[in-house]
């Protein structure tokens, strides 16, 4: 009679080891970057024993979560996204405020962000949608529906208001579309939507800054002017519709089948983008339109919104191959490189660890997002590949935004490096994801 396996002897014997391997080794990197970032603000063991008990806390949590059969999400999804609701909604209500954004509960010897379990909770509900509303994806009430989902989260986290926390929700989001069948040109058209909507303000206030530095590029001064001229911006509205009307009917004539509804939402998608562009350009604050885009050009305000970036590049580079030694940074340890120990965490691993040690955690995030993808393809129903699809797209989004951000070459939005940054509340619901992870995975033959 074969005897059934308990969860510890099906957890050890269907263990991911190349996931616990790339968790482990970040959690190291974690620690020493941490704790080398930290000696700057004089308590360098207080940041070392918060990260660590955050990853005691969230091992605790991953490990529940990969007991509990995520399948019963499937059947809490109204739940779970109401609580994520509640839980947003109540921060603004009772949360207390950090640098500007409330979106902190605060409990004196402990404070959490609870935007960070929204996400996830967010991802389990939206997965359980689409998993269940997939043969109505052509209907427009179930796209209305999506992005209701989607504004309600978007809404309350910009009243915090915390920018940077809102864009993960958009990959994730079109993945998921994406996956389960969603026509790749309505995706365009809603990219091509949220692109305007937030790259008409920063436009601007890139123009603006331009003006203030050239002096002598009789050109780029030129071309400046023209973009800051409103009326030449309706202009060349009106001619991108008047070429995508007359590209259509010249494709038509050419006998190519095109839906003619296409030029027609291409068109409205630009005009309601345009027209977002408003609310949206209001709600960002100067200082979040600069750091969007200084990346551009950091020497347009090198000591301002440029500074972070400049900073972050030149330890990167002096760290060179085999890094300056632990503790040895002299961009680190001199203060010259802000927010060391959260958003430019990967900076002080470059400059200490150089190459060497930034490679090695590339790899182990590459690693650690190929397994996440692989336990969504042996996943056991769609759901639980919706759900693993949703957190290794998450992954990805914020290992590429942050490390470009770092390296100059993505906007200064924020955003944590997972796994790495300082952050209690950003660790904890890293490892509950990564404990759904490992409950799809384990699950992969069964049911139970």
């Amino acid at each position: 009679m074969i005897q059934e396996k308990n969860f510890f002897q099906r957890l050890t014997s269907n263990v991911d080891w190349w996931l616990v391997f790339a968790v482990a080794v970040l959690m190291l990197i974690s620690f020493s970057a941490v704790y080398s970032a930290g000696i700057v603000y004089g308590n360098s063991f207080k940041y070392l024993s918060v990260q660590i008990l955050a990853y005691l806390v969230g091992s605790v949590g991953l490990l529940l979560l990969t007991s509990f059969n995520y399948q019963h999400y499937k059947h809490l999804d109204k739940l779970m996204y109401v609580l994520s609701l509640l839980l947003l909604s109540s921060v603004l209500v009772f949360g207390s405020a950090k640098r500007g954004t409330k979106g902190w509960f605060d409990f004196g010897f402990v404070s959490f962000q609870p935007v960070e379990i929204a996400k996830i909770m967010f991802i389990l509900a939206l997965a359980s949608f689409l998993d269940a509303k997939v043969k109505e994806v052509k209907k427009m009430s179930f796209l209305v529906s999506v992005f209701a989902m989607l504004t309600g989260h978007l809404i309350l986290i910009m009243l915090q208001p915390d920018f940077s926390s809102t864009l993960s929700y958009l990959p994730v989001t079109f993945a998921l579309l994406f996956i389960i069948g969603f026509e790749p040109f309505y995706l365009l058209c809603i990219i091509i939507l949220v692109g305007l909507a937030v790259g008409i303000p920063l436009l601007e206030t890139f123009v603006n800054m331009q003006l203030k530095v050239l002096h002598n590029e009789t050109f780029l001064t030129n071309l400046a002017f023209f973009f800051k001229t409103g009326w030449n911006g309706f202009y060349i509205v009106f001619m991108g519709l008047f070429l995508i009307i007359a590209g259509f009917w010249f494709l038509r004539k050419l006998k190519v089948k095109i839906p003619a509804v296409y030029p027609i939402i291409l068109c409205v998608a630009i005009l309601i983008g345009c027209a977002t562009s408003v609310p949206v350009g209001k709600s960002l604050k100067d200082y979040q339109r600069k750091r969007l885009i200084v990346f551009l050009n950091p020497k347009v305000d090198p000591r301002g919104s440029g500074y972070n970036v400049i900073q972050s590049k030149i330890a990167i580079g002096s760290g060179k191959f085999t890094g300056k030694g632990f503790k040895n940074g002299t961009q680190t340890q001199l203060g010259f490189l802000p927010e060391q120990h959260t958003d430019f965490i990967f900076s002080v691993i470059g400059e200490e660890g150089g190459w060497i040690m930034a490679q090695l955690t590339l790899f182990c995030y590459f690693l650690f997002i190929w397994r996440a993808l692989v336990i969504a393809k042996e996943a056991r129903d769609r759901y639980g590949a919706l759900v693993a699809s949703g957190v290794a797209t998450m992954f990805t989004f914020y290992v590429i935004i942050n490390i470009g951000m770092v390296m100059g070459m993505m906007p200064v939005t924020g955003m944590p490096l997972l796994l790495l940054s300082y952050g209690g509340s950003s660790v904890f619901s890293s490892l509950c994801a990564i404990g759904i992870l490992c409950s799809i995975h384990t699950r992969r033959h069964t049911y139970s």
